[in-house]
């Protein structure tokens, strides 16, 4: 797993990929979120089962760029 979070050029590949396919009439992801934002009115079990495999892609983006920026700014400030 560590080695996947150093990789974050495949994580993006992944988000972009995975994260908004498919891709019209507007990005999948952002449909689902958009109906979480209003309520998930009508959301059943596959719903958020497809929530959660469009969104893991961005959410481990999101930390493998939270944990780069931490060791830069750690390796910055021992530096100075």
């Amino acid at each position: 797993m560590k080695k996947l979070l150093e990789n974050t050029k495949l994580l993006l590949l992944f988000s972009l990929g995975l994260g908004l396919a498919p891709f019209l009439p507007e990005p999948h992801i952002w449909g689902k979120i958009k109906w979480i934002a209003g309520g998930a009115l009508g959301m059943q079990a596959v719903d958020w089962f497809d929530f959660f495999l469009h969104g893991t892609p961005w959410m481990l983006l999101i930390i493998s760029l939270s944990l780069k920026l931490k060791q830069r700014l750690s390796s910055s400030s021992q530096t100075v």
